[in-house]
């Protein structure tokens, strides 16, 4: 468990609610309740000053003594917030609608918790937030585990690259290790891998492909010809001489694949 307080704002109008989760924080080490209004305006505020680590957010606001009450306005903009980190959401709410909940999660709600079921309570809603807490750090370590398999996965084509003479300080070769990557995390890729490319490094189809023709035509005048048969063993139309891109970057697709 986390050794600091899970930082918790809440945005609640029930003054019944209000009052229970301050008596929950008084009672308990593991939690710092770092602001209680009832208005998205003021929430979105103590977000950007506070950063809490998890929200209370009541779904049925009424109006609110610190202006605006629309909690999925609220949810629309806290996603829009540059934090750095994605805060852990949990909704009250008396509504019990499938369609309603079904958009909650799509705007980022971790969690929706029916007020009126026999068990629920503000105690309750704290103990959820520190269940999903123990659950978060799991995310964040597959994510980089997910960055550093494609650092690995990058370097072994960059090696592969080198071995036929494809230089470093060449764009083209920094394109083709993209396009493999792609090809690599997209087993059925929904668009062509030049547009792909394009659309990542703001340049037009044609400079894409005319820079990786040139990391090819370079590595196939400067390489020695016992090299290039040794570490490009794909059949190369003779009447071209070299590769194509799309040949070129699919032989590479292939060749690390079986690799990783």
């Amino acid at each position: 468990m986390d050794a600091k307080p899970m930082k918790i704002l809440i945005i609640e109008d029930d003054i019944n609610d209000y009052y229970g989760f301050l008596e929950c924080a008084k009672a308990r080490n593991d939690i710092e309740i770092v602001g209680i209004t009832d208005s998205d305006i003021e929430a979105l505020k103590k977000v950007k000053l506070k950063h809490p680590e998890g929200i209370v957010l009541d779904l049925e606001l009424n109006q609110g003594l610190e202006g605006g009450t629309d909690s999925f306005e609220f949810l629309f903009k806290l996603r829009k917030l540059p934090l750095g980190y994605d805060p852990i959401v949990i909704v009250t709410t008396h509504v019990n609608s499938k369609r309603t909940y079904q958009i909650l999660h799509r705007n980022g709600v971790d969690l929706i918790m029916y007020k009126d079921h026999p068990n629920y309570s503000c105690e309750q809603v704290i103990n959820k937030f520190m269940s999903l807490r123990q659950i978060s750090p799991k995310k964040n370590s597959t994510e980089e585990e997910i960055q550093s398999m494609r650092e690995k996965i990058s370097l072994c084509i960059s090696d592969e690259l080198e071995k036929v003479g494809v230089p470093s300080n060449m764009i083209g070769k920094k394109y083709i290790i993209e396009a493999v990557l792609y090809l690599i995390e997209n087993e059925n890729p929904g668009e062509n891998v030049i547009q792909y490319l394009s659309k990542v490094y703001k340049r037009s189809d044609n400079t894409i492909t005319n820079d990786i023709k040139n990391a090819i035509l370079h590595a196939w005048r400067v390489s020695p010809i016992e090299d290039l048969l040794s570490y490009y063993t794909a059949r190369i139309n003779p009447e071209k001489g070299i590769p194509t891109p799309m040949e070129f970057i699919y032989y590479y697709f292939d060749r690390v694949k079986n690799m990783i």
